[in-house]
């Protein structure tokens, strides 16, 4: 089966200078991709009414589908709708559909329907409607070289709705267009993308044509895909996965079957799961892990209390840390993190705790404890383990990176691994 060949076309001043960081077409490529459909070209375009009206033309010639992203808005530098009409040789006219949608859009919000407004509903004479049911813009389609062309808004919570809603049910309605396709997704921690490589063509040196292998990296986590465009080659797919998930092992965090979790939310899937509560003791991340916890709804089933301790005296005031011990060790050492630990397990009543205690710099380090040194313990009342780490990265990475760490090790715990991460 040949899979359509589908361009993108994005329009609009503010993406030639950098005021906006395009990230509708990784939405485009990512929902297009999930029904066997790839995007192998992208353009985009300055609000020049003539050079989108010749590139629509050019693209049209050669794609299966060309999705036009930006330039329905009201204003006079949304020309989307005259381009298209001009590239198609057809005049422009108020759509009956688009004028509806408009006065009822302003109906709901109590609005005038302004001359700006009405700008919205003049559109190619044929085209179709693609309703837009939270934007005053509708979308809109028509055919033109045997290519279909999808308008849509600019906005990206728009953008998704009409998505999800109605271009990429009509995408897959069309058999001619979409391939069969089938991804597994494994979201890893605690290994480099180039690392990860290095493993996988070392342990699979002739690696099938038939699976397509792809990485993306998304800080902290790494997404493993495995693609095959054909139903026939599921067996050797999951042969391969089997293989990978005993190579990777524990740094799989998980196989993802919607969207990807964060390490917080699976920690904390774990702790309802197991019915257990866990604490965090803080220094050098400043209540960040906490933080990273209480985004998860409903996380207060498994989490009741954090404690933020920047100062010896309040690591001793409300964690009950050993004043002696922060004289002959210093708050960054092992000493001091395990009794971090200790006091927020016991001020918290908790079943697990993380806690952390480092140099974030840029100043403050030694020769004896440079900038990056951190200490992470991490356990239950039975048992507190702890380990270095040495992370030398800007003050907002160090944190990140720490919070990370930490996470994965309490995750650890609760699955009953003992095997070493690679980033010991």
């Amino acid at each position: 089966m040949t899979t359509a060949k589908v361009y993108l076309l994005l329009t609009g001043n503010e993406l030639m200078t950098g005021d906006i960081v395009d990230s509708n077409s990784a939405m485009i490529a990512q929902q297009c991709k999930a029904i066997g459909m790839k995007i192998s070209r992208k353009v985009t375009l300055a609000d020049d009414l003539h050079l989108l009206a010749d590139e629509i033309n050019t693209l049209t010639k050669n794609a299966d589908v060309l999705i036009i992203n930006g330039g329905l808005g009201p204003t006079t530098d949304d020309l989307t709708a005259q381009a298209l009409a001009i590239a198609c040789n057809l005049p422009l006219e108020q759509h009956p559909a688009a004028l509806a949608h408009l006065e009822d859009w302003c109906q709901q919000r109590n609005a005038h329907l302004s001359k700006a407004n009405l700008k919205q509903a003049i559109l190619p004479k044929g085209c179709d409607i693609v309703p837009n049911r939270v934007g005053s813009a509708v979308g809109f389609t028509l055919i033109l070289n045997k290519c279909q062309i999808f308008c849509t808004p600019g906005v990206p919570s728009e953008l998704r709705i009409m998505l999800d809603e109605e271009i990429i049910p009509a995408l897959e309605s069309k058999s001619s267009f979409t391939a069969e396709m089938d991804i597994t997704r494994l979201q890893l921690f605690g290994i480099g993308e180039s690392t990860l490589q290095s493993m996988l063509v070392k342990y699979f040196p002739n690696w099938p044509k038939e699976v397509e292998m792809g990485f993306r990296a998304s800080s902290p986590l790494i997404e493993l895909k495995l693609t095959i465009e054909k139903h026939e080659h599921v067996p050797l797919k999951n042969e391969l996965i089997k293989e990978i998930k005993a190579l990777l092992d524990d740094h799989i965090v998980e196989e993802i079957k919607e969207k990807p979790r964060t390490l917080s939310e699976i920690v904390l899937q774990l702790c309802q799961q197991k019915n257990l509560k866990i604490t965090t003791a803080e220094s050098c991340t400043g209540g960040l892990i906490a933080s990273q916890l209480t985004k998860v709804s409903g996380a207060s089933a498994s989490f009741e209390a954090g404690f933020v301790t920047y100062s010896n005296e309040m690591k001793s005031k409300l964690l009950n840390v050993d004043e002696n011990t922060l004289l002959q060790h210093g708050a960054v050492s092992e000493q001091t993190v395990i009794e971090m630990a200790q006091g927020a397990l016991k001020s918290a009543n908790a079943d697990l705790v993380i806690a952390v205690t480092g140099i974030a710099g840029p100043n403050g380090g030694s020769k004896e404890k440079p900038v990056g040194s951190v200490w992470i313990a991490w356990g239950s009342k039975e048992k507190i383990y702890s380990h270095y780490f040495s992370i030398k990265a800007n003050r907002a990475y160090f944190q990140h990176a720490v919070a990370a760490r930490a996470l994965d090790l309490i995750r650890r715990l609760l699955i009953n691994t003992d095997k070493v991460p690679l980033y010991f």
